[in-house]
């Protein structure tokens, strides 16, 4: 995974208070380069939302849940706490 730095291909600008002092300076980018940054970033995002789903599917398939835990039209639904209910 990228750092968020490293979406930004172009100049990022000091900008300092009149003061003057380093302390005092925010990183400043232009428009279009934070939006092309924020596009990348959220198309990195479905890339890796679409590798852990495809994950999750491939590990589920093998994990069968075991017999007690497979619930059937047959069986009674009770609340797991009887006092909230």
């Amino acid at each position: 995974m990228k750092s968020p730095a490293e979406y930004l291909t172009g100049p990022v600008f000091q900008l300092t208070y009149p003061t003057g002092e380093t302390d005092e300076s925010v990183p400043v980018v232009t428009y279009d380069d934070a939006l092309r940054a924020l596009e990348e970033a959220l198309a990195d995002a479905e890339e890796y939302k679409y590798l852990l789903l495809r994950a999750i599917r491939r590990n589920a398939s093998d994990a069968v849940a075991p017999e007690g835990t497979i619930i059937t039209p047959e069986m009674p639904v009770v609340p797991m706490y009887a006092e909230a209910a």
